[in-house]
Parts: C-alpha cells; sequence; structure tokens
C-alpha cells in the first residue's frame, strides 16, 4: 500500500507520528509518501516537532503558509494535485481540520484517490469557525472516518454517514500523551530554564481568530490573564504575537510571553501547571491527559465529555473578573482521576494503520 500523508500543523505532526509509527510495525509492506504543506512555518511549530517525535523528514514540503484561509487553501490544493499526480498513491490520510485538512482531502477526492481521515465526527456546531466548516467538508468527502469518540460517531450518523467505513478507535492524541510523557520528564529542562515551580503558575495558549483577531476581544483577554491570581506563562502562536503588535497591547508583567515551544516542552509545562487557559481543541485533551483542570475561552468546544466530566469549562463573558476567579477555583485541584477513558485505550494508532492495511488489501 502507498499511502499519502497530508499535515501542515502542530497537532497534526503529533497525530501523524503515532500512526506512522503504528504503519512501521505492520509486518506488510506499507510505503508512507509525507507530505508538509508548510501552514506552520516557524520553525519552532514544525522542525522541531519532527526531530523530537521522531517523525520522518517529509518526503515533499509545500511552503505554503502565512496568508489568508482562501490563499492557503488554494494554493495548497493545486500543489497537492501535482504531488498526488506524481505519487500515485492508493489512499490519502487527513488529520484535524485545517486548511491542509481540507486541501488534501479536496486535491484527493478529485482524483478519485480514497480518503482517510483522523479526528472525524467532531463538531462544535458553530459554522462560523474556519475549523468547523473543514471537519465538517472532509468528513463527506472521506470513505474512511476514524472517530475518536462515541459522540463523534453519533455526530456523522446524524449527517447520513454510518457503515463500515466509521469506526471508534480512539484517540491519537491520548496514544501520544502515554508515548511521550516520560520523555518530556527526562528531557525537558523549560522549567528550570525559566525558573519555574511546578503547580505555581498558569498556562495560556490562545490563538483562534475569534480571540486574536479582534482588538476589543484580545485586550479583554491580555487584562484578565493580567489579574491571575498566579503568574501566567504563554507560548505566543505567531498569528497572536503580530496581533499583539498591531493592536498595540502590551502584555502585564505578571504575564510571561514565550517563544512558541517544542512538544516536549509543551508536555512538561503542561503536565506542572496548576490551571491551563487555552481555546485551542488540542490542548484542551493534553489537559486532560495530564491531570490539569482547564478553561476555555470559546463559547462551545468540540469535546463536550471534557466538559460533562467536569475536567474542562467554557468561559466567554466578563473575563476580567470571572477569569482570575476560575483560576483560583480550579488551581491545583486533579482531574481524570476516576478511571474513565473517553478517549479509548491508547492503540488508536494501530487500529487505524490496520484499517487502512485491509481496505486496501481488499481492493
Amino acid at each position: 500500500m502507498k499511502l499519502l500523508t497530508v499535515v501542515g500543523a502542530r497537532p497534526q505532526f503529533i497525530k501523524a507520528a503515532v500512526v506512522s509509527r503504528a504503519l512501521a510495525r505492520l509486518e506488510a509492506s506499507v510505503r508512507e509518501v509525507l507530505v508538509h504543506t508548510g501552514q506552520h512555518y516557524d520553525p519552532n511549530m514544525s522542525e522541531v516537532f519532527f526531530t523530537e517525535l521522531d517523525l520522518a523528514a517529509p518526503d515533499h514540503h509545500l511552503g505554503v503558509g502565512g496568508g489568508t484561509h482562501g490563499q492557503n487553501t488554494g494554493r495548497m490544493l493545486e500543489r497537492l494535485e501535482a504531488v498526488m499526480l506524481a505519487e500515485r498513491p492508493d489512499r490519502v490520510l487527513v488529520y484535524g481540520d485545517t486548511d491542509s485538512t481540507i486541501a488534501g482531502a479536496l486535491a484527493a477526492a478529485k482524483l478519485h484517490i480514497p480518503v482517510a481521515h483522523v479526528e472525524a465526527g467532531l463538531r462544535s456546531y458553530n459554522r462560523r469557525m474556519p475549523e468547523e466548516q473543514n471537519r465538517v467538508l472532509t468528513d463527506h468527502l472521506a470513505d474512511q472516518l476514524f472517530a475518536p469518540t462515541r459522540v463523534a460517531v453519533e455526530n456523522l450518523a446524524k449527517e447520513g454517514i454510518a457503515g463500515p467505513g466509521v469506526r471508534l478507535v480512539g484517540d491519537v492524541m491520548y496514544d501520544g500523551a502515554l508515548h511521550y510523557a516520560a520523555k518530556a520528564e527526562r528531557e525537558s529542562t523549560i522549567l528550570a530554564d525559566h525558573g519555574l515551580e511546578a503547580g505555581g503558575y498558569v498556562l495560556a495558549t490562545l490563538h483562534r481568530q475569534e480571540n486574536a483577531d479582534d482588538a476589543r476581544r484580545l485586550r479583554e483577554l491580555v487584562e484578565a490573564l493580567g489579574r491571575s491570581p498566579l503568574p501566567v506563562v504563554w507560548p505566543l502562536h505567531p498569528r497572536t504575537r503580530q496581533r499583539l503588535a498591531a493592536f498595540g497591547l502590551a502584555l502585564p508583567p505578571t504575564v510571561r510571553s514565550l517563544e512558541p515551544v517544542g512538544y516536549l516542552d509543551m508536555v512538561r509545562l503542561e503536565q506542572h501547571a496548576a490551571v491551563i487557559v487555552t481555546d485551542s481543541g488540542g490542548v484542551q485533551k493534553e489537559a486532560y491527559f495530564h491531570g490539569v483542570p482547564c478553561i476555555t475561552l470559546r463559547p462551545e468546544t468540540e469535546w463536550v465529555e471534557l466538559v460533562a466530566c467536569g475536567a474542562n469549562e467554557l468561559l466567554t463573558d466578563d473575563l476580567a473578573d470571572r477569569l482570575p476567579a476560575r483560576i483560583a477555583a480550579r488551581a491545583g485541584e486533579r482531574v481524570g482521576q476516576d478511571g474513565h477513558r473517553p478517549y479509548g485505550d491508547g492503540t488508536a494508532g494501530e487500529q487505524i494503520a490496520r484499517a487502512m492495511l485491509e481496505a486496501a488489501q481488499s481492493t
């Protein structure tokens, strides 16, 4: 089987490392062609991840990044089509909900190449989110849909997507957390490097356009973080750093900005935070995997099971007062200690690899 995998953003590198490792363990011959669209082009959000995750260097790097959603998707689509015509894969594998995801799925579908989608079935039901648009369209283009949760399977069924192509496999990010947690403890020195005490800081990650692109909203977030009862560590996404500068916003002295960090450093920061404040889908889950309470600055989330069990909470209004209060209330709380495992048993990567191979062998 010749498999063409499309990645472009930090979470996709992590997921691809899990599945690629599982593919390499298969006895059957699988040739994986890795394509990096370039969506995350900052070295600290791209190259360092390949090194730390032991992920092979991309076979193709398209160099597309830094534009608008329309520009990025269009350029990726054109260049991915050319790569697929040259490589002629048996299947295309895409992850998550980024511009790289929909470009890969659409290019493959136009060429009648079967598409597999990892993290299928997630829904926020907010069609204003580019990520929601991308994931819905990708699910309707794919013939193999690997769902991380039962809710995701139910979401697909509501849209008429069911049958043997839909599989509940668990979450590959959970596989990754199990595999890399100990490595982060051994190798990351980020706490010592920045004088951070375990349990003595809040970790913030904010980058979505509804938070970063509105000057009033971003100012509100900065002010609220500045009132946190604990110091805040904020690895700044390049998009967010650009918006802060454009809007003339300075960070309060209790909010420490960092350049984007590598995966192992990020895991280490997550493991030892008192609370995590985020608008990222992946970080919500990573917080849970590491037993840390999470506050999500969005009106909705795809990961509804985390809200249902109390590990995560959504917060959007009156942040200046409510966010500091919720940080104080939750600091040091441990979550996910009841043995419940909504994201599977850590074998999602293996299940995905075998399912794709079986599909190839049956055709």
